[in-house]
């Protein structure tokens, strides 16, 4: 939220630098972010002064230029090129002289230099009147009528503002500090803690009157509930034009663009006060009747951006006797909006249910100005000053008549809030003892009443505008805030308690996995556990599974995941947008189900590779990364966290081209496989994505509660002796490996299969695995007559279980 120091100050005097104001705010929690400069004239004409063209003769190397002599109060005149076609002897002229910087439309800052044009030299330049911020004019040079000397600064001759801009970084609970108004009433508590004391200066509205009542137009609330307030006036044979340099200086130093003298003001009552104002043209009202009603869905309305919107059913309308005009508290309507043809206008203020408002702003993906305070709660109390303050201005600034009396329909008076404070909560959670007068003064400058005072606490009315008070513990924190944080002494001991961690809590395994996997290369990627509807739908999942946000921030971000691979494959995608083909990621979150009118919430761990292991190097060439890649990973990943016992098995899954499930315990841990190209394509993705998704949940709950076991390192070398078996082209590894292991005792160590052959020169249906085998004594060294024991039992076994035969 931008507020200009300018604008504060008009509300609370205040002599000291913006600095030290902003230090204060921040103190009182409006967090002060920056502070930029503000100018009305950017650069503020520095460097510009008056010229007087004592000659102007045509450029002898250039049809379009002319050659300048230009007094600009030196000792002799300047000769400076101009392209101007209206450039003339005896005019008075803005000139940028050597070493003046100018800004382009962009912004951007340029230097004026002395130079050469067409071969004559040219010292400084004569200005148009959008080269000095004066104007979006370019068609010449800007003609001064002024009889000012020649060399005086051009600042002197135009007013201008500078300011400061206090950039706040607002919470969502502080909507009473969403003006103006709102931060110089915090500035005030904070003054007068630090016993300075200083009165707000608030807008009078004595003078306001009623011209005559020939425009008087008829209201009516039929959901008063939905809109408890309701104010308007009629203002008749005004003129809509450009507003005057102060109010637009006003709405540009918050980053505003002004658009007529009408909507100016309301958005300056706006950013002035917290309330929303909204005009009509009163000559398009038809049956000169408001009706604020909701509409039947499905209505169609048009907004001011040109945008047609289906109307809910919910949705809370200001409608003429015939149609809807206005969106309540969101956007106005393209065929009421104050155009420069309008005369008449209806002023609007009013306070809308907060509820009502957010839902209707994000049903229709409209966030505005109006909405932003509307659907964090106004001040109710605060409604008719805001339209009596508009209506005074824009009968200043555009003329006309006040042609009504102003409508008020409040039919249910909104109470304030009643709190008790006891003095023994506030020491207890603020830790130190803050006098009592000092709690009563500090209340007094927040404009909380002290309705009772008893031994033990107070009796407090809460203002309504302040619709984050409602609890003691709300008032606490506003003494605190305004009695300053700093002011807390520190405690001289402070103690804590610092639980032991069992060695395999979750988290801690997780931090472990987070290691290994860096270790390996991997990068840790953190996703949005929102995702499009459309995304679990690729799946062919039923949208009975799915869980969805009753208020979502947008249609793309209404569903929440239920797959991890989702967030990888936009992760991949986003970075092979940006060249970074060679992926190695992991990401632990969370997947969301519905079963059974349950909501399920599973832990996750996901892995993703893509493109090669590594750049190409001269000695080392990259490969691509492939399925046993992934397999490797996966199967760090389960011995690191301890759990050996594993099962794989094909299994059919939508995600994958070809899948492998792993299973320990007869429960699932990991599937993982080669991402479906229908999936990929679905991310714009055009390279092979392998993918695995881990149960975090079940792989945790089968790490082994047991302490790691340590033995010493075996001083006896091993031995390795090798078989070349021909095998049924149906029979795995893994099938000689535990069956190696289950017949060779206590010797055998390691199975490694180097070397698959299949090929013409084998029967059909055969194939033939190469095999290492490690043998190991920790006593002692192995004899021949030991390894050939334990190979011949190996050959037996393969052969009599397996069918294999041993190649010569």
């Amino acid at each position: 939220m931008k507020i200009s120091y300018n604008w504060l100050r008009q509300f609370i005097e205040i002599d000291w630098p913006v600095e030290k104001t902003a230090e204060l705010l921040t103190d009182l929690g409006l967090e002060v972010e920056g502070i930029t400069p503000f100018e009305s004239i950017p650069g503020g004409l520095k460097g510009i002064v008056v010229g007087d063209v004592l000659s102007c003769k045509k450029h002898p190397n250039a049809d379009k230029l002319s050659l300048c002599q230009v007094d600009v109060g030196g000792e002799k005149p300047v000769q400076i090129v101009c392209g101007a076609p209206n450039v003339a002897k005896g005019q008075k002229v803005p000139v940028a002289t050597i070493g003046t910087t100018l800004l382009d439309a962009d912004g951007n800052p340029w230097k004026i230099k002395k130079g050469k044009i067409r071969g004559e030299e040219s010292h400084g330049m004569i200005c148009a009147e959008d080269e000095i911020g004066l104007g979006d004019s370019h068609d010449g040079i800007l003609v001064l009528d002024t009889d000012t000397p020649a060399g005086t600064p051009c600042s002197e001759l135009f007013e201008m503002e500078s300011d400061q801009v206090l950039e706040i970084g607002l919470t969502p609970n502080r909507a009473d500090a969403m003006s103006h108004y709102g931060v110089a009433r915090d500035l005030r508590a904070g003054l007068k803690q630090q016993k300075l004391s200083r009165e707000l200066i608030t807008p009078s509205v004595s003078n306001f009157h009623v011209d005559n009542r020939s425009r008087r137009i008829e209201v009516q609330v039929e959901n008063p509930d939905l809109a408890p307030r309701y104010c308007g006036v009629t203002i008749s044979n005004l003129i809509v034009q450009e507003s005057p340099d102060w109010l637009r200086n006003r709405l540009r130093s918050i980053g505003l663009s002004p658009i007529n003298n009408v909507v100016d003001v309301t958005n300056y009552v706006l950013h002035e006060l917290g309330q929303p104002l909204h005009a009509f043209d009163a000559d398009r009202i038809y049956g000169k009747k408001i009706v604020v009603k909701t509409t039947e869905a499905g209505t169609r309305f048009m907004t001011l951006d040109g945008e047609e919107r289906i109307l809910h059913e919910e949705d809370l309308m200001i409608c003429d006797a015939e149609k809807p005009m206005c969106i309540a508290g969101v956007f106005g309507g393209i065929n009421t909006g104050v155009t420069a043809d309008t005369r008449n206008i209806f002023l609007e203020s009013a306070y809308f249910d907060p509820v009502s408002i957010r839902k209707t702003a994000k049903r229709h993906a409209l966030n505005t100005d109006a909405s932003f305070r509307f659907e964090r709660g106004i001040d109710i109390n605060n409604v008719e000053y805001a339209l009596l303050r508009a209506a005074i201005l824009i009968r200043d600034i555009a003329g006309g008549e006040i042609s009504s009396d102003a409508v008020d329909l409040y039919p249910k008076k909104m109470p304030d809030h009643n709190v008790f404070l006891t003095y023994e909560k506030i020491h207890q959670l603020v830790g130190t003892e803050i006098p009592r007068d000092t709690v009563i003064s500090i209340l007094a400058s927040l404009d909380i009443q002290v309705k009772s005072v008893t031994e033990s606490g107070l009796g407090l009315v809460i203002p309504f505008y302040r619709v984050d008070v409602r609890r003691e513990v709300d008032v606490i924190e506003e003494i605190l805030r305004v009695y300053g944080y700093n002011n807390v002494p520190d405690k001289t001991k402070f103690t804590a308690s610092i639980l032991p961690q069992p060695p395999r809590a979750p988290h801690r395994l997780q931090d472990r996995i987070s290691g290994r996997l860096a270790a390996l290369g991997f990068d840790e990627i953190l996703g949005n556990s929102l995702c499009n509807p459309s995304s679990n739908a690729l799946l062919g999942l039923p949208p009975t599974s799915e869980i969805t946000l009753l208020n979502p921030l947008s249609k793309e971000l209404s569903a929440l995941r239920q797959d991890m691979l989702f967030t990888g494959l936009s992760a991949i995608a986003h970075n092979l947008n940006r060249r970074q083909q060679d992926l190695r990621l992991f990401e632990f979150g969370n997947t969301y189900h519905r079963s059974d009118g349950h909501w399920q919430e599973n832990e996750r761990l996901s892995v993703l590779l893509t493109g090669d292991t590594h750049r190409d190097h001269w000695g080392a060439p990259g490969r691509p990364q492939g399925f046993f890649d992934l397999k490797a990973v996966v199967a760090h990943i389960t011995e690191s966290l301890g759990v050996a016992s594993r099962q794989e098995l094909p299994v059919a899954d939508p995600r994958f081209t070809e899948c492998l499930e792993i299973t320990s315990g007869g429960k699932t841990i990991a599937r993982l496989g080669t991402v479906h190209p229908g999936l990929l394509k679905a991310f714009e993705i055009r390279q092979e994505v392998l993918y695995a998704d881990l149960d975090w949940e079940t792989l945790v709950s089968h790490v082994p509660q047991v302490d790691i076991a340590y033995e010493e390192i075996p001083k006896f070398p091993e031995v390795r002796r090798d078989l070349a078996l021909l095998l049924d082209a149906s029979v795995s590894f893994r099938q000689l490996h535990e069956l190696a292991f289950k017949n060779g005792k206590k010797l055998l160590r390691d199975v490694q299969l180097f070397d698959v052959y299949t090929g013409d020169k084998l029967p059909e249906g055969k194939k033939s695995y190469a095999l290492s085998f490690v043998l190991q004594d920790p006593k002692k060294t192995l004899a021949d007559k030991q390894i050939d024991s334990v190979m011949n039992g190996l050959q037996r076994v393969f052969e009599k279980e397996l069918g294999a035969e041993l190649r010569g």
